[in-house]
């Protein structure tokens, strides 16, 4: 992979679209569209957030499920698994260093 591993707080602030962050919205312009990637857990968390969401705002919580949808769609070939050596990477940085899962499977990506 020669690109840029998206992290779930810089996908979900390109969502704003006019909202968005100037520094990110400027950052995101200069990333060619095919060297930005996404990871199978950015994938969960969206999910898991959206899921949380229906119990307050289910409305707000279908529209999610339909940007993620297109997100997925979008990113089809640029979807990143857990493969084993990720796993092997994630232990020995979570060895050095106590992080959440999730962040840990990201860095090791």
């Amino acid at each position: 992979m020669n690109g840029f591993l998206l992290d779930t707080n810089v996908v979900s602030e390109l969502r704003k679209r006019e909202r968005c962050a100037a520094k990110v919205s400027a950052w995101a312009s200069t990333v060619p569209s095919n060297q930005d990637f996404l990871s199978v857990i950015v994938v969960g968390e969206l999910r898991r957030g959206s899921i949380l969401k229906q119990r307050s705002d289910p409305a707000a919580a279908d529209a999610l499920e339909k940007w993620i949808a297109r997100l997925i769609q979008l990113y089809s070939e640029r979807i990143l698994p857990i493969t084993l050596e990720i796993a092997y990477e994630w232990g020995r940085l979570s060895a050095m260093r106590p992080i959440p899962p999730e962040d840990g499977l990201l860095a090791a990506t």
